[in-house]
């Protein structure tokens, strides 16, 4: 079979540099695929699967390889890399934009729509492919007012498991619609196109910025824990504990407000919550409304993801009155084994309704720790930290989002239970042979389930 791209056999050279070309987290596996077929056109992905079939292995997937426990990698698959796909049109009339999933997010797909005029809700890290970030349900930019990305996605071009290539929408082929919007790696098919909702770029950006100790953490969380609720929607708010050396040489607690808005009166008036923080006279550092720009949240974005390093990374939605969550997260906030390590606070409240969709699963606060580091010796110790504090939050723990998950090592809910028998019914009819890989989870699968809970 012909190619416009690359197949490369397990053995060929150059295999094993395809086997985690830019898979991000550098802790990397063992696992070993079959072969990896590095797509130049949306026809090698055609093909691919076709092939795959042929000769009996399963396929996986690789968008923009920020996957932490890098779902693409998988033994005795086909790889396909979309890493080569890098569409972008923009249509004025609809102001729906079509993209590849390996077209990164911030550093690309930003900047393309903000030349436009335009804004779509994507990840944070810049460097994130909207890919496996849109699967998965997409936390991006002002989730808590805007809605999750998968939201915004209007129509998927998918290769299914009888290798043909299909629009799904909410008229046509709607099940895959419905399952592209929040199954993750557990999609049965491979989105080669997807077609997403675009708004108008916001008229100012305005940042709120307040650094406390450590020993300030109970009484600053528990206030927010209260507060955030009543925040209007056009601000992300997000706390964070990190080692910043321009602020102090121990780690401090950062209060972070972000307003997209029309311009700097509203972004005042928004901000203004912030302003009444029971903690802000011993603040080591305090930002107020202080205009910024997307390019620079980005930046900063960077700085905190670095690329090269090993990473572990794991997160819940938390759900609970603050005398209770404020204790159970105190850990992971004040104990990081690191000075890269960083535990964020992101708020959701007030909940919005989800639609019809996959993704199922949220609370009003999520919780995510993030671990990077570079000896290998360090592993087993920044891995039994982050297990430790993980455990910690399980009486106040509703579940996980897929994105900042890793189901081999710890297995809980990520979506509704009636969202994934439906899942599982969809797969059943649309990929009965098991081609595509599903999650990678324990030896007995996904569970669905907190694996404390019976």
């Amino acid at each position: 079979m012909r190619f416009d791209g690359e197949l490369l056999l397990r053995g060929d050279a150059g295999f094993e540099a395809a086997r985690v070309d830019r898979v991000f987290n550098r802790r990397l596996p063992a696992r070993a695929p079959a072969a990896v077929l590095k797509a130049a056109s949306e026809q090698d992905v055609v093909r691919g699967v076709r092939l795959a079939c042929e000769r009996g292995w399963q396929v996986a997937v690789r968008s923009g390889g920020h996957s932490w426990p890098q779902w693409s990698v998988r033994d005795e698959a086909l790889v396909l890399d979309l890493g080569g796909l890098q569409e972008l049109e923009y249509d004025e009339a609809t102001g729906v934009v079509r993209a590849s999933p390996a077209v990164k997010g911030g550093a690309v797909l930003g900047p393309y729509l903000a030349a436009r005029g335009r804004f779509f809700v994507g990840g944070h890290c810049p460097t994130v492919g909207i890919g496996g970030f849109l699967l998965q349900g997409g936390q991006g930019w002002n989730a808590r007012g805007w809605g999750w990305a998968a939201e915004h996605v209007e129509a998927v071009d998918v290769v299914t498991a009888d290798g043909e290539l299909v629009r799904a929408d909410a008229t046509q082929n709607s099940d895959l619609y419905w399952a592209a919007r929040g199954a993750g790696p557990g999609f049965f098919g491979v989105v080669t196109r997807f077609h997403l909702r675009t708004m108008p770029a916001p008229g100012h950006l305005a940042l709120t910025v307040q650094a406390y100790r450590l020993e300030d953490f109970d009484e600053v969380m528990t206030w927010l824990h209260g507060v955030h609720a009543d925040v209007a929607d056009t601000v992300e708010i997000v706390a964070l504990t990190k080692t910043d050396p321009a602020i102090s040489t121990a780690p401090v607690l950062l209060v972070t407000a972000l307003a997209l808005v029309a311009d700097a009166a509203e972004a005042d008036r928004a901000l203004a919550p912030f302003r009444e923080n029971p903690a802000l006279g011993r603040a080591l550092l305090a930002v107020d409304a202080a205009p910024t720009t997307a390019d620079e949240q980005r930046r900063r974005q960077l700085e905190d993801n670095p690329e090269g390093h090993r990473w572990a990374v794991d997160n819940a939605w938390l759900s609970g009155p603050a005398e209770a969550v404020v204790p159970a997260m105190r850990r992971a906030f004040t104990t990081l084994p690191n000075d890269t390590a960083f535990t964020i606070w992101f708020s959701m409240a007030p909940l919005r309704a989800l639609p019809d969709m996959a993704f199922s699963l949220q609370s009003e606060i999520y919780l995510a720790s993030y671990v990077p580091w570079q000896n290998p010796a360090d592993d087993a110790r920044n891995e039994e930290w982050l297990a430790s504090v993980m455990a910690d939050l399980e009486p106040v723990t509703v579940g996980q989002y897929l994105g900042d998950s890793d189901l081999s090592r710890r297995q809980l809910r990520f979506m509704s239970d009636d969202a994934w028998q439906r899942l599982q019914r969809i797969r059943a009819v649309r990929d009965p042979g098991g081609l595509f890989v599903g999650h990678l989870a324990g030896p007995d699968g996904p569970t669905n389930r907190n694996h404390w809970e019976p």
